[in-house]
């Protein structure tokens, strides 16, 4: 039977996970907890570039002690071979496992189902479905890129109150303050790739890297929605949609500016809303959005909905996912 100490177990396997967002190309990030007698004996998540697998970091962490143990991992062990190591579920099978307690079952056709009837096979008690929602959020850009082909993409604005971005003129550093900028590169740290329009390349010349302390590995990929030609490492993209042909690329995060964030907007290709206000009005200035293909109001409306909104210093953060 699930309990709270299952819960807990799961909620510290899928924290575990998020150590690999980013990090694992194509494959899931997914986290795995051994426990025994009510001491954890192994922990793992899956290393950069995919393999070894969560499962197998922590079944090397444990050894002998898990035997008889239960293993909490946050997405389905996999079943299927491959020649970068052995599946999973046999890994579990082989190291004496007593339970196994799974969060989110694997889409992918080569082991959905077919890692939890293994493991049943062996003689091991199964659970699935503990925590899913919270697996499901920790493998969002996995997820995407398996059910959709792209990335998950989150649109950042940093704006003044009535929702402009620079002065009239152009200039722009800094509407935010420290604090909100620090919170933005932190969600930096957290994505595979940032995009900006060639507007907003010519005229900041952004790094569009992480600038913190501890977190300078972390810069993700740069790329440019443009017609010409791209910097030196970065890539050019020519439309939204052609973030369909990245791979190994789970989270894209849009920076700017108003005429790029209109049109992934209007291609339906936001899927989530970072937006920090500061509490200063510009007037005219430049508005943080072009023409998105809104021709009637209420079709604005039921679009989005918020999931988290907090002061970060003097400004205004707020998330917003897509309905």
């Amino acid at each position: 039977m699930t309990g709270t100490a299952d819960r807990r177990y799961m909620a510290a396997a899928i924290a575990l996970s998020e150590r690999g967002r980013t990090q694992t190309g194509t494959n899931p990030n997914v986290g795995c907890l051994i426990v025994r007698d009510g001491h954890i004996v192994g922990r793992g998540w899956t290393q950069a570039g995919g393999r070894p697998h969560a499962e197998a970091m922590a079944l090397a962490q444990a050894g002998q002690a898990a035997r008889g143990a239960t293993a909490y991992v946050t997405l389905e062990p996999c079943a299927h071979e491959s020649a970068r190591g052995p599946c999973c579920a046999d890994s579990l099978i082989a190291a004496g496992l007593a339970r196994v307690v799974i969060g989110l079952t694997d889409p992918d056709p080569r082991t959905n189902g077919a890692g939890i009837a293994r493991l049943q096979a062996a003689g091991l008690s199964v659970e699935a479905g503990l925590g899913a929602e919270a697996a499901r959020q920790a493998m969002a850009g996995w997820l995407m890129q398996h059910h959709q082909g792209r990335p998950l993409v989150t649109l950042k604005l940093a704006t003044s109150l009535d929702g402009c971005i620079a002065l009239a003129r152009g200039e722009s550093q800094w509407i935010t303050s420290a604090a909100a900028r620090a919170h933005s590169h932190l969600e930096r740290s957290r994505q595979t790739m940032i995009l900006v329009g060639r507007g907003t390349l010519d005229a900041d010349s952004p790094r569009l890297d992480v600038r913190l302390a501890g977190l300078e590995t972390r810069s993700p990929a740069r790329a440019v929605l443009t017609h010409g030609s791209a910097p030196q490492g970065w890539l050019a993209l020519r439309a939204p949609e052609q973030i369909m042909t990245l791979t190994g690329v789970q989270y894209l995060m849009v920076e700017g500016g108003a005429e790029t964030a209109a049109a992934f907007l209007k291609a339906g290709l936001v899927d989530r809303l970072l937006l920090y206000r500061a509490p200063i009005l510009i007037g005219h200035g430049k508005a943080c959005l072009a023409d998105i293909g809104l021709h009637h109001l209420p079709d604005a409306h039921g679009q989005w909905r918020q999931i988290d909104s907090r002061p970060l210093g003097k400004d205004q953060f707020e998330l917003y996912e897509r309905a």
